[in-house]
């Protein structure tokens, strides 16, 4: 059996099973086979469609220092700012001493040809000693050679199917570059299937981020395929710059790597509405360029029906089931999955330990930071592939939240996004004196939304508001099933208390739809409902790790974990959620409760204020900071807390019941902590306009009481608020 060395430059590995002992590179058909019947992957350097300075290169790709400078191209969305990409030279990536290091020559057949003997280089013309295959590792083309309208100017790389050339298409002008990339061998049917397999996928491409083909053309019997060039460079240079600049593996910030990503699923959306499968997508496949991010090298993609043939594929991104069931839109996603951990992750043992799954998320600060991040591409890399996200459309909504997550923590303000799978906040109809919802606990969260893809969905838009009887009545009648009508079913149980009924119906979903997470939130519901938060808890981290980037779940989790009394968990959870979204208001609040209970009075404050004027929770934020301020529910106020919650109490224009409870707070803890208190009088603060002043303070209260008994609603508590007047009011000697 002939051993085959590793294609990758200065790499000492050997292709076992089709992967390389060390870097992993590889071309995997879809059934086990000898590795002497495997052949080389493409392993062109990055770049040169691959457009990158190649094999044997004396020319520099071009430093690149990235800078915070707002975007222009169109990455991060709007949502964060990323460096410039480079604008490098077309000529630049030209080798002046073009050749094929000796350990990445095979010929056709993968047999390795072109190896020193005695002292005595490699030849790079010749014949094969076990096949008789011709061979040859020269540039078929040179500079100034004319294929028609095309001038060659160079070569840029060689890859596993032949060498690849800059040139200039002198029918538009002499500086408007193309890519020309030509066989190996025309006597290599497989070579020559590949280009011309990438040739019509290339032909029938027609999206903005997949590099474009111009046309094919032939040059002494050898076809070329024409090619778009594309200035920047691939994130695997992208990631070399990184590394040589730092002097160690230095891996993407994790909104940069994400935005790079987000910014090439529709490709993927694209070629799987085609019918199409992408399969070898890797950071060599991605370039950087002014006009945001392109697909390259399209040779290893499939059409999704196709039935044989070789797969190509690199160890350590390829899904572990495409050698038994081939390629699929899950495994391609997988792929997405894997090169986003490749970007921000020192990734080291990727394609050996790790090979199937992820590090510790405590070995990588990205991961621990933002475990949303890490549950996503647990998610996107799951074993299973019915684990994973359902396409690529969806991929890009979870990855997009959690770049909003990221977002709002890079920049320090919040990126609102909005949700397709829930709703908005829920007001409460009232709230405790802290802010806590009032009603079934389960209300204050999100509900979901229905799918608009179901065939049920205009017909649920358009149910009039009745009960669950009335409800299940009008859906029989109706004649209308699915998922989303049973999850509506089971939101009217709910909402109607009727909990083992929406068991029933929950399990019964389940059954017939084992990956619908969706149960799973209900089920959180309706265990908050019965007072079991450790459940909860459970049903609410399932959804979660499901829906990663939406800030629901997170919402449910950290109410639960609040509940079960994990301060810990509640805190981190409510803050990640206020801090991304200020109008999920019951974030902010549900912060500033575990805050208070853990005596960070400065902590809760600061919770309260993420409340914006624009929330119809504002004036509720506001009372609870008042009270906050100028009450001992979170430890001793300062002189300056006294006064900002009277300050708070002028100014919101409170009338009627809300007003005298809150004045009468304030009153009530001002004259508690007067002398022999720490509070020392004065007339420099006043609350509702009493001066801080024991007798003022015991006016102020008695006119409260007065004003509250007033406001009554019974004739037991009006009786109870007068005596209480009768009581605080200030002695007078007659």
């Amino acid at each position: 059996m002939t051993v085959i060395a590793c294609p990758e430059p200065n790499c000492p590995g050997v292709v076992e099973e089709g992967y390389c002992t060390e870097t992993g590179i590889a071309i995997a058909p879809p059934a086990a086979r000898d590795p002497a019947d495997a052949k080389p992957a493409d392993s062109s350097p990055p770049g040169a469609n691959t457009q990158g300075a190649g094999t044997g290169s004396t020319a520099s790709a071009g430093g690149w220092s990235p800078q915070s400078t707002p975007s222009k191209h169109g990455l991060g969305g709007g949502i964060v700012a990323l460096p410039e990409p480079p604008v490098l030279d077309p000529r630049a990536r030209i080798l002046t001493s073009p050749n094929v290091p000796e350990h990445r020559r095979f010929c056709p057949q993968g047999h390795p040809v072109g190896r020193a003997r005695g002292g005595k280089p490699g030849r790079t013309r010749g014949f094969c000693g076990e096949c008789q295959t011709p061979f040859s590792f020269v540039p078929a083309l040179q500079p100034g050679d004319r294929l028609g309208q095309y001038e060659i100017a160079g070569t840029m790389a060689h890859g596993g199917q032949g060498w690849i050339y800059l040139a200039r298409d002198l029918k538009v002008a002499d500086d408007f570059w193309v890519v020309l990339k030509g066989l190996l061998d025309r006597g290599d049917p497989d070579a020559q299937a590949a280009a011309l397999a990438e040739l019509r996928h290339l032909a029938r491409a027609n999206h903005p981020d997949i590099v474009k083909i111009h046309t094919f053309v032939e040059h002494d019997d050898t076809g070329y395929i024409v090619m778009e060039y594309v200035s920047g460079m691939s994130l695997r240079d992208v990631l070399k710059n990184r590394r040589a600049a730092a002097g160690r593996s230095d891996p993407l910030p994790a909104h940069q790597a994400i935005s790079y990503i987000l910014a090439i699923l529709p490709a993927f959306t694209y070629l799987h509405r085609d019918g199409r499968v992408f399969c070898d997508f890797k950071p060599d496949n991605i370039m950087l360029s002014r006009d945001g991010m392109k697909l390259i090298d399209l040779g290893a993609v499939r059409r999704l029906d196709m039935i044989g043939g070789a797969v190509y594929g690199t160890r350590g991104y390829q899904a572990p089931e495409v050698a038994k069931t081939g390629p699929t839109v899950a495994s391609d996603l997988y792929t997405v999955g894997r090169t986003l951990a490749a970007l921000l992750l020192d990734f080291r043992g990727n394609t050996t330990q790790y090979e199937y799954s992820l590090p510790p998320a405590a070995d990588h600060p990205a991961l621990t930071r933002y475990d949303s991040l890490y549950r996503f591409l647990l998610k996107a890399t799951a074993t299973n592939p019915d684990g994973r996200f359902g396409s690529a459309e969806q991929m890009h909504d979870e990855l997009e939240g959690v770049l909003r997550e990221v977002g709002a923590d890079v920049n320090g303000k919040p990126t609102r996004p909005t949700s397709r799978r829930f709703t908005g906040d829920n007001h409460p109809t009232g709230r405790g004196a802290d802010g806590a919802p009032a009603g079934p606990p389960w209300a204050v969260l999100p509900a979901l939304l229905v799918d608009d893809s179901d065939p049920a969905a205009v017909a649920l838009a358009r149910m009039p508001a009745v009960n669950a009887d009335e409800l299940e009545r009008l859906l029989i009648a109706l004649g209308i099933g699915g998922v989303e009508v049973r999850l509506r079913l089971v939101r009217a149980q709910v909402e109607a208390g009727r909990f083992d009924r929406a068991h029933t119906l929950l399990a019964a979903l389940e059954a017939d739809y084992p990956w619908e997470w969706r149960t799973a939130y209900h089920r959180g519901m309706i265990s908050l409902a019965q007072g079991d938060a450790a459940g909860a808890r459970g049903f609410f981290d399932r959804v979660y790790a499901q829906a990663p980037g939406e800030l629901a779940p997170k919402l449910a989790l950290a109410y639960a974990a609040e509940t079960d009394g994990d301060l810990n968990l509640a805190e981190r959870l409510y803050n990640v959620v206020s801090s991304t979204d200020d109008l999920l208001t019951s974030a902010a609040f549900g912060l500033a409760r575990v805050r208070a209970a853990a005596g960070d009075r400065a902590g809760a404050s600061e919770a309260y204020r993420r409340v914006t004027p624009a929330s119809a929770a504002f004036v509720d934020s506001r009372m609870a900071l008042a009270r906050l301020l100028g009450t001992t529910t979170a430890g001793t106020p300062s002189r300056a807390d006294i006064a900002e919650a009277a300050r708070i109490l002028d100014t919101l224009g409170l009338d009627g019941i809300r007003r005298v409870e809150l004045t009468r707070d304030l009153l009530t803890t001002a004259l508690e902590l007067l002398s022999p208190g720490p509070l020392a009088p004065g007339d420099d603060i006043t609350i509702a306009g009493y001066p801080l002043r024991a007798p003022e303070l015991r006016l102020g209260l008695e006119q409260v009481h007065r004003q509250a008994a007033r406001l009554a609603s019974t004739e037991s508590e009006r009786h109870r608020l007068v005596q209480a007047a009768n009581r605080i009011r200030p002695w007078t000697l007659v």
